[in-house]
């Protein structure tokens, strides 16, 4: 018999091989500060004396924690893998009630273990692969899902959920009217002044005023609020859902009989559709707004002349073109932020993951589709709509 000390909370008693038996006797708190200590003694001494059957005796633990149930749970799941025969006796009413109270079909969907880190460059590759092509499919399944409760919900009106949506509309649309106006204003004020430090330099200072229509109306004014609303109510949307389904609120949902796509996510997408065109507008006319104090300011131009060329350059097609990619946005944004949210799995962390991941992914995505309208603009769009 010989007696290892762990920690000032634990120690343990190793009886020795016995017939291929082996027996712990830990004394004294398994707890998360000790924990560490006794699953590694565990595993060493396994390792080195590769028994066939392994026996913890918790008559001597005075203390056992939520974690410390878990790290014996994860011992035990240790041996089978080794086919290794693994026994807990003296088992104490308290310690039973909490050995109880784990799940041990959530941690086998669940692992305990972490994922092994990957070797070499083509290991993780190959993981990062796998992973891109598993949220590929899991986006498209959403996407089948949403596809199918939007037409549901064109088909039958009375089933959307109109006060949600009316409060999505003015979280989305109202509350970010400050943010997109300001932060449009100053980028067409310094579009204006940029461009202005060339132009002057031909006497071209009219031609302010169409760079900063052109840019503002076809391409910044959209991809600028769109960023906004993703970093705004995207994450919202992901955060919002990623809470519940920790707390176990869209599992509810299932049991009282509610589609959760329905019920969650049908409401922000549609309210996002409906509000970002506007502000999309609201965006091109702050912008034209600032370039106009950067002409009447600083360019000697009038703001009869500074509006009569910017409507010059301005379409018809191109704002019609504008509210378009807008709507595509905001479906995208929503969308995006509704599937990382109902991606959650596990606590707070995983609604913070899921949050940032709804961010990058949509910013992403609006990036993409934007250059597949202006690939879409050049060789089609010119040919159909000519106003």
């Amino acid at each position: 018999m010989k007696q290892k000390t762990q920690s000032n909370l634990l120690k343990i008693i190793i009886v020795g091989d016995r017939g291929g038996e082996i027996t712990l006797s830990p004394v004294g708190r398994i707890e998360t500060e000790s924990l560490h200590a006794f699953l590694k003694e565990a595993t060493s001494l396994v390792t080195q004396m590769d028994p066939r059957k392994l026996v913890v005796d918790l008559s001597k633990v005075g203390y056992l924690d939520s974690a410390g149930a878990l790290g014996l749970i994860h011992l035990e799941e240790m041996m089978k893998s080794r086919s290794i025969s693994f026994q807990l006796i003296h088992v104490t009413g308290e310690a039973s009630r909490i050995l109880d109270l784990v799940d041990r079909e959530a941690l086998a969907v669940t692992p305990l273990a972490s994922e092994a880190t990957p070797e070499n460059i083509f290991e993780e590759i190959g993981q990062v692969s796998l992973k891109i092509c598993s949220d590929f499919v899991a986006l498209m399944t959403f996407l089948a899902d949403l596809l199918g409760g939007l037409l549901y919900s064109f088909l039958h009106p009375r089933s959307v959920r109109w006060e949600d949506l009316f409060f999505y509309m003015r979280r989305t649309g109202v509350e970010g009217l400050p943010i997109v106006g300001l932060l449009s204003f100053l980028l067409g004020l310094i579009i204006a002044f940029m461009s202005s430090l060339q132009l002057k330099q031909f006497g071209a200072n009219i031609y302010v005023a169409s760079l900063v229509g052109v840019a503002m109306v076809t391409e910044l004014g959209p991809i600028m609020t769109a960023i906004i609303v993703a970093g705004r109510s995207g994450s919202a949307f992901a955060a919002e859902i990623g809470t519940m389904k920790v707390n176990e609120e869209v599992d509810a949902l299932i049991t009282m009989g509610f589609d959760p796509i329905r019920f969650l996510a049908i409401p922000k997408v549609l309210a996002a559709v409906l509000v970002v065109p506007l502000l999309t507008l609201y965006s091109d006319f702050f912008g034209i707004a600032g370039g106009l104090a950067v002409g009447v300011l600083g360019l000697d131009l009038t703001v009869n002349s500074y509006l009569q060329a910017t409507m010059k350059v301005i379409t018809v097609a191109a704002i019609l073109k504008s509210l378009i990619k807008s709507v595509f946005f905001a479906a995208l944004i929503a969308g995006i932020g509704c599937q990382r949210g109902f991606q959650v799995r596990g606590g707070a962390e995983e609604v913070g993951s899921a949050t940032t991941s709804a961010v990058v992914a949509g910013i992403f995505l609006i990036v993409v589709t934007d250059s597949a309208f202006a690939i879409l603009y050049s060789y089609i769009w010119k040919e159909v709509f000519t106003f």
